[in-house]
């Protein structure tokens, strides 16, 4: 199948590492041209290095951005215009908000997850698709969880702006299909990145557990018997960006190899 991604102008945002360094991999290989972005520039270096050592792509750009920051976002996108000449693709993309149930987070932990895991999300979108309406063209991804699907106990920040994402995803996806934008997201269940190896070791802790005794009790409930890697979940990803989706928009995919019993 072909992509149609060859020089197709992507942001990926917190892509130094884990899903998001998956994601531009994988785009790169597909021969985009990419704008990486994190708040760790010696990460974003090694981040590029490699990508331009496994694809040959020699169009990979960098920026930090600390997404709280709506001055970094702004410096973001004129770096792209600058370097890529525009933006066909956004993929966002952040890390998880603090955990705790309802009476272990604060206001101030509620401010920072609405400006680090939505507000983000609404500024990024809000500098891409001018350039996506005029050109005829865009895609969208907004990394999520499968807590869109299934609430996870302990993690109510997440829980609640993650459906906030959706909702903003879906919307924003019917005021702009007829434009060719098509806007979606998706959600990671049980894939092995640090951020789920930091829940596994709290819940072991919590539990009095081991780290592998929990690891092994949740692959007894993913009927794919293992967790997901993190390359599997990207493929989803540039899918969805790519040419070859032209009808897909505003859908809440989760990644999970079929733990999730809800539909």
């Amino acid at each position: 199948m072909n992509l149609g991604l060859t020089n197709k102008r992507v942001i990926v945002m917190a892509s130094s590492k884990g899903l998001g360094k998956a994601t531009a991999l994988q785009f790169a290989k597909e021969g985009a041209k990419l704008l990486i972005s994190s708040r760790n520039l010696e990460e974003l270096k090694k981040t590029a290095e490699e990508i331009k050592t496994v694809s040959n792509n020699l169009e990979v750009y960098f920026q930090v951005c600390d997404v709280t920051k709506e001055d970094d976002i702004n410096r973001l996108f004129q770096t792209a215009i600058a370097q890529l000449g525009g933006v066909d693709i956004l993929v966002n993309n952040v890390g998880g908000p603090t955990p705790g149930g309802f009476w272990q987070v604060t206001d101030e932990d509620w401010n920072a997850a609405f400006e680090k895991n939505l507000l983000s999300y609404i500024r990024t979108i809000r500098l891409a698709l001018p350039y996506m309406k005029e050109q005829n063209f865009g895609r969208i991804v907004n990394i999520s969880s499968s807590s869109t699907k299934e609430v996870l106990d302990g993690l109510i920040l997440s829980n609640t702006f993650r459906l906030g994402m959706v909702g903003l995803s879906k919307s924003i996806s019917r005021e702009y299909a007829g434009n060719n934008i098509l806007i979606n997201t998706v959600g990671p269940g049980r894939i092995q990145t640090d951020r789920v190896t930091k829940l596994d070791q709290m819940a072991a802790e919590m539990k009095n557990m081991s780290l592998n005794e929990i690891r092994e009790g949740f692959k007894q409930v993913i009927p794919a018997g293992r967790y997901g890697e993190p390359e599997e979940f990207a493929n989803i990803i540039v899918f969805l960006c790519s040419e070859a989706n032209t009808y897909m928009t505003g859908q809440n995919i989760v990644v999970d190899g079929g733990m999730l019993k809800a539909l």
